[in-house]
């Protein structure tokens, strides 16, 4: 077996249950604004399909290539979060989204994870500088630095959330000190912090997450029509396709709070279910990058485990939103919300990690090879006298 069989067909249920989520919930979206109820799920299938042909494309590329071009890819990253600035869409006061014609990216998926391959080479490079010196272990938030403050301008808050705990938790594994790393963890929730309190409309997100039911028509709409959709779950749901809420009382019911609808649909255990696919594939990132480390390919092993960082964190933070854990923040649930910038990021990224997967049991299996041969060569028949 080349491949992990496994992790690819986890892939490939991920993107066929989102597209059935994704169609039941856009249902009266679609049909309110375009008069087609399966507006979204057709563009749906056009992302998968785009998302498939990135698959197979980037799959072909040997991951060398992400590790010597790691510098250069940081600087399209900071190019593309810089051009989304200048000439970006603005929806709903934020201005993410690069327009395309057919489709708009949001310019932060793709710098994520161009952000992720230059700090898994920071770390393969500087691996000493990291465990031994302070400057090591600084460094890599003076380029977070310059990421945070692109994606505040836009603002995308929740994208710098993701990248400082993939950053911090790679830093971990890589053997930081503990009191450099609960430094810089406190430091960052900190400035976190501030930026809530000093930003009026973060602030109103934070107090109406603490009881939504004070202003249920006001600032804590969303969560409460969010939160009655799980309680109307209940345990197995009311059925696909039968969620109330999706019917124009909870916005963004096929995007950002998609979870939400699942929860009224499929109920607890369905929801369980779900997480529970996108977990799978984020441990998985991060088996397939420790056992890279014992063939001493720590590159490729920090750049699995940064992507399954990426996927667990970000899949916590919707869950937690819509489920009135955590502040609401404009975070996707990776594979099951409606969008094509994210879709295709995270295929490129799940790809990433097979590749890896590949070229690592391609080595253990000329290792063995090597093994059998030296063997064969050294028994007594095969001995010369």
């Amino acid at each position: 077996m080349t491949f992990d069989r496994n992790f690819f067909f986890g892939y490939l249920l991920l993107l066929f249950t989102g597209f059935i989520l994704i169609s039941s919930a856009s249902l009266y979206t679609g049909d309110n604004l375009v008069g087609n109820p399966f507006h979204f799920a057709k563009r749906q299938l056009l992302y998968i399909v785009l998302s498939l042909s990135s698959f197979i494309i980037v799959l072909s590329i040997p991951i060398k290539l992400w590790h010597k071009h790691s510098g250069h890819l940081l600087l399209l990253a900071i190019g593309l979060l810089i051009t989304v600035l200048l000439v970006g869409k603005s929806v709903n006061g934020s201005t993410r989204w690069l327009p395309l014609g057919f489709m708009n990216v949001q310019a932060a998926e793709p710098a994520k994870l161009l952000f992720f391959c230059y700090i898994a080479a920071y770390i393969h490079r500087r691996r000493a500088e990291v465990v031994g010196e302070f400057k090591g272990f600084i460094k890599p938030f003076a380029v977070l630095s310059i990421f945070s403050f692109l994606l505040l301008k836009q603002p995308d808050l929740g994208t710098v959330i993701v990248i400082y705990g993939t950053t911090l938790g790679l830093l971990f594994i890589a053997g930081a000190k503990l009191w450099q790393f609960f430094g810089i963890f406190f430091t960052g929730i900190t400035g976190i912090s501030l930026m809530i309190f000093f930003e009026p409309y973060r602030w109103a997100r934070v107090t109406s997450f603490l009881d939504p039911f004070a202003e249920p028509f006001g600032s804590g709409y969303q969560l409460v029509q969010s939160l009655i959709a799980y309680g109307q779950g209940g345990y197995f749901g009311k059925g696909l396709g039968n969620s109330v809420q999706k019917l124009g009382y909870l916005p963004e019911a096929h995007t950002d709070f998609i979870m939400s609808v699942v929860a009224e649909e499929l109920g607890f255990f369905g929801l369980s279910i779900v997480v529970l696919m996108n977990m799978f594939i984020a441990f998985k990132s991060f088996f397939i990058g420790n056992k890279c480390f014992s063939q001493n390919k720590f590159f490729d092993g920090y750049f699995a485990i940064g992507i399954g960082f990426w996927m667990a964190i970000q899949c916590s933070i919707n869950l937690g939103a819509s489920a009135g854990i955590l502040p609401t923040k404009g975070l996707t649930m990776p594979f099951i919300s409606y969008g094509g910038s994210s879709l295709i990021t995270m295929s490129i990224a799940l790809s990433i990690v097979l590749r890896i997967d590949y070229e690592r049991r391609a080595r253990d299996s000329k290792i063995a090879n090597k093994k059998t041969i030296y063997q064969s060569s050294t028994t007594p028949n095969n001995r010369t006298s």
